[in-house]
């Protein structure tokens, strides 16, 4: 179990450490943010009279069938203007980061997992609440608004929130 518990932090450590060097590459000012730090992995800090920026980072191996990332359900309801999640795919060639703002993570969590729970599951017998949601960079069978099919392309590596 610790082993396991050892390979999920360096794996948040990596698409931490991956974020600020794309940020930094690009001439952004940018810091790890204090362990522990309530919302923010990174801070941006603008040169000019921009307000800064807070970045939740959340990253994936690569393994698992469904291609997405763990949220809760607190992330349906954090909208900040001032912050953005970066989901960082270590499993793809490139090691892909979605640069999405909070605000529409929010409408993508909330609509997608009122969506499955509206979808009968196996035998027909409805899904249980959970506070367990995703981001899933294809939602196959369902139809949703915020995330219609290739919607999380757009914001690959998007990184001009921040110029």
């Amino acid at each position: 179990m610790k082993k396991k518990n050892q390979d999920t932090s360096l794996t948040g450590a990596a698409g931490e450490h991956l974020v600020l060097s794309r940020l930094l590459s690009r001439g952004i000012l940018a810091a790890q943010a204090p362990r522990g730090a309530r919302k923010a992995d990174v801070l941006v800090n603008h040169l000019d009279d921009k307000p800064p920026c807070l970045i939740q980072v959340k990253t994936r191996s690569g393994k698992g069938a469904d291609v997405g990332w763990h949220m809760n359900k607190k992330h349906e309801s954090v909208t900040d203007k001032d912050l953005y999640y970066c989901f960082v795919n270590l499993g793809s060639v490139n090691q892909d980061i979605y640069v999405i703002p909070a605000k529409v993570v929010a409408k993508v969590v909330t609509e997608s997992h009122a969506t499955w729970l509206n979808t009968p599951g196996k035998g027909g017998k409805p899904h249980k609440d959970t506070d367990l949601r995703r981001i899933i960079t294809e939602y196959k069978n369902m139809r949703l608004r915020s995330a219609p099919p290739g919607w999380i392309e757009q914001y690959k590596e998007k990184w001009d929130y921040f110029v």
